[in-house]
């Protein structure tokens, strides 16, 4: 079978961010429901030169680096919720700002925070069929989570993107093609419609939702398991390192004890050794595979569709070295709603590669704004852009921003270039 998976991965993230206590301060919320109830330490804030496109664009200008050039790619997909157009695709002004070729396929993908992970099976089925001709994939997940200030969403806000190279004989990782577990239903559990910039969430229901898709896909992921191989290992052993989506860091920890438990007591030699209290040893094997793979969670927020692979490109930046050879899980859920579990595998060598990744330096470069700042680019971030946006300060990372508008087109910059780029 056509080894297919991800070969260069970069992130990024906004150049300005919140401390979960000075927050914790401004509202009135104990710093420890924060930081251990929630598992909220910081969250991104979006200036307002920054928006879905410029993330995505810089995220995908870090994956492609001086390795790959745009003329291998052949399809570039973005997945968000948080697109700046109802019509436009996030991904058409990405192939602008890029210089990608004009023979790249180019769009947009829907599914709340599903859609990073629709984009990536994808673009493996692109390059599996044979359309590719030898050509990379590029999928971007870029969102911005924005909620109502003092809103009980309010401490889980956040805003990245990770962008993905997808290639034949992939150099970090090698994804397993042979199955995924699938489960989908309508819900209402989470939705924004067309005039609003918040998405309207019912929690408690959509905390439910996310387990009971985890709980049938996992199923539908051991069942298509047990069709290809027998084995008296549970399935969740077998992963190094779980990844899960995490809409706040805390819910990968719920994840991995619904997963854990369920996959354990269905293992008829594993359940034979169970004790009756299952608490201690779900929290010692969630500390060895999931822990791991939250710091950057913990120090941005949620970002929808780029939850999942922030923990990847986490996970990989620290640890590559260790994991090379090992399997990871990996957990996509998207309100609505669709979820998916799935496999791949570590490359060997991948560590060369994983250590340019660079997301720690990005967020501890970042600056630290007050609550006043902060409010106040939350209230500038609507649904109409202004023209004359304030432009990037001193401690942007960049390189390409927002621009403003001309005529209610939208148009971006590169900061050290001087050229404009208009969509």
């Amino acid at each position: 079978m056509m080894k297919i998976g991800i070969d260069r991965i970069g992130a990024y993230v906004p150049s300005e961010v919140l401390r979960a206590e000075v927050l914790s301060e401004a509202r009135g919320i104990p710093v420890a429901k924060l930081k251990q109830g929630l598992g909220v330490h910081a969250m991104a804030v979006v200036p307002p030169w920054e928006d879905t496109v410029s993330l995505a664009a810089n995220a995908a200008l870090r994956a492609l680096g001086s390795d790959v050039s745009p003329e291998e790619i052949g399809l570039c997909i973005v997945g968000t919720e948080s697109g700046v157009d109802h019509s436009k695709p996030t991904a058409i002004f990405v192939h602008e700002l890029l210089g990608l070729p004009s023979n790249c396929r180019t769009y947009e993908v829907k599914h709340a925070c599903f859609g990073g992970t629709a984009a990536l099976l994808t673009a493996m089925d692109w390059i599996a069929s044979g359309s590719a001709r030898g050509r990379k994939a590029l999928v971007i997940a870029s969102d911005i989570a924005k909620y109502p200030p003092g809103s009980a969403g309010e401490p889980t806000q956040g805003a990245g993107a990770v962008a993905l190279v997808v290639s034949e004989n992939p150099a970090l990782v090698e994804m397993d093609r042979t199955c995924t577990g699938v489960f989908a239903g309508q819900v209402h559990d989470f939705w924004r419609p067309l005039d609003q910039t918040q998405a309207i969430v019912d929690g408690k229901y959509s905390v439910d939702c996310y387990l009971e898709a985890l709980e049938h896909a996992f199923a539908d992921y051991a069942h298509q398991r047990a069709g290809i191989e027998e084995s008296s290992v549970p399935l969740s052993d077998r992963f190094a390192r779980l990844i899960f989506h995490a809409p706040f860091p805390r819910m990968a920890g719920k994840a991995h004890a619904k997963l854990v438990v369920q996959d354990w007591k269905s293992t008829p030699a594993r359940a034979a050794t169970l004790p009756d209290d299952l608490t201690e040893l779900v929290a010692s094997d969630a500390m060895a595979r999931v822990d791991p793979t939250l710091w950057a969670a913990r120090l941005i927020g949620n970002t929808y569709t780029a939850s999942m692979y922030f923990g990847l490109a986490g996970t990989l930046e620290c640890e590559a070295a260790t994991l090379e050879g090992e399997q990871l899980g990996f957990f996509s859920y998207g309100s609505g709603c669709c979820s998916e579990f799935f496999a791949g595998r570590v490359v060997e060598g991948a560590a060369q590669i994983a250590a340019g990744i660079g997301l720690a330096d990005l967020l501890a470069k970042r600056k630290e704004v007050s609550m006043a700042e902060y409010e106040r680019h939350h209230a500038k971030a609507d649904l109409r852009a202004e023209a004359n946006p304030e432009g990037p300060g001193a401690h942007f990372a960049g390189p390409i921003y927002f621009a403003g508008t001309v005529d209610e087109k939208r148009t971006y910059a590169s900061q050290g270039r001087g050229a404009s780029v208009a969509g």
